[in-house]
């Protein structure tokens, strides 16, 4: 990185550091499951992501210092609007719409750096993230109308999309072997290219999906997609409040979802992921939660609650959503600033539970996803 570079991205962490409001107190962890008890768990609360703090290894810090003078260390990277998020093998990237950037929380090595802040790969409007698997990470930049794929350090690669192929374009997704790109493209309130653009790993476009509609395969306001560990593809058409999946070929499969307040539909969906196990999660800022749905489209159950002030498991205006290889869920709140950090348990880690509280697990299934860990 040369002396220009290198002043600017240092530049632009004080200021995150520097225009940012002081550090919430942290709340007292506790024991937070769904199910919760006295039912057999299946998740488990974790822990919080507000800033580059949120992973440090603190038993490097000056403890003694802190309690001499009463200064505490102060974060260099705090999130200010996130919006998407995408994780794998401990490496959690999430966009910042106000910011114009990208934070890279890598957790293996207790580092967070902000990228896409100058040259080529200078973001002006972040929305959509994705990571493939080789920890190549995927950002939707609508202001350029392109994508920008950047290395598993923050460290521009290449944009792709040619000038007119995209309109509008939200979020992208990445098959797990990279080889398809899909980017969702909304258009716009008087367009009707409200599609799927599929290009391949050399960037070149092979088809596009959709357009705009209501019969199945049509979308209205398409905003985010995910890639199923099979090749399905999943896209959730929000102005048509429902869920799409199609083959990696684009062949039209089946949909769910409606709008209303009852069980399985939508309200406001902003964010959709798969976990390996092909279930659905999809978030809704209306309801405060995320819903987890079967690959047929069955909701088995959902996390979280809305609200308005900031708790464990409390969601205030919930945007991205996305599950790692471990089963792990992450969940994007913009007003509160945080990601919260949710774990998938075992049946036996959800028994260990229920017996340290005293509880005598029974031997029926929970309405949850199934684990291939039991």
């Amino acid at each position: 990185m040369n002396t220009v570079k290198l002043f600017s991205f240092l530049l632009c962490l004080s200021l995150l550091a520097g225009c940012a409001t002081p550090e919430k107190p942290v709340e007292p962890v506790r024991a937070i499951f769904w199910p919760s008890l006295p039912d057999l768990p299946r998740f488990e609360y974790e822990f919080t992501l507000r800033t580059d703090l949120s992973i440090a290894d603190r038993s490097k810090m000056d403890s003694f210092k802190a309690m001499a003078t009463g200064v505490t260390e102060k974060p260099r990277v705090r999130m200010i609007k996130p919006l998407d998020i995408a994780a794998f093998e401990g490496r959690i990237i999430v966009s910042d719409s106000v910011m114009r950037l990208v934070y890279l929380f890598d957790v293996p090595h207790r580092l967070t750096v902000a990228f896409g802040l100058s040259g080529d790969g200078q973001l002006k409007q972040p929305l959509g993230v994705a990571v493939d698997g080789d920890v190549n990470f995927y950002v939707t930049d609508a202001g350029r109308h392109s994508i920008a794929i950047y290395d598993s350090g923050g460290h521009f690669k290449r944009r792709i999309a040619k000038p007119g192929e995209l309109i509008k374009p939200t979020d992208v997704a990445v098959s797990p072997d990279g080889k398809r790109i899909y980017v969702v493209d909304a258009g716009g309130i008087n367009s009707r290219q409200h599609r799927v653009v599929v290009y391949n790993a050399e960037g070149e476009l092979l088809f596009t999906i959709g357009e705009r509609g209501t019969a199945p395969g049509k979308f209205n306001l398409p905003t985010h997609a995910a890639v199923a560990p099979d090749g399905t593809l999943y896209v959730l058409d929000t102005g048509n409040f429902r869920v799409q999946a199609f083959t990696a070929d684009g062949e039209y499969i089946t949909s769910w979802g409606k709008l209303g307040s009852g069980i399985g539909h939508f309200s406001r969906p902003r964010g959709i992921a798969v976990d390996k196990d092909g279930n659905v999660y999809v978030s809704d800022a209306n309801f405060g939660n995320v819903q987890i749905f079967n690959p047929q489209g069955q909701l088995l159950m959902a996390l979280g609650r809305g609200g308005t002030v900031d708790k464990m498991g409390v969601y205030s205006l919930i945007a991205g959503v996305a599950v790692d290889e471990t089963g792990r869920i992450y969940v994007v709140d913009q007003s509160f600033q945080k990601v919260e950090v949710i774990k998938r348990l075992t049946v036996k880690e959800g028994e260990a539970i229920m017996r340290e509280y005293g509880i005598e697990p029974g031997h029926e299934e929970a309405d949850v996803p199934a684990d291939s860990n039991n």
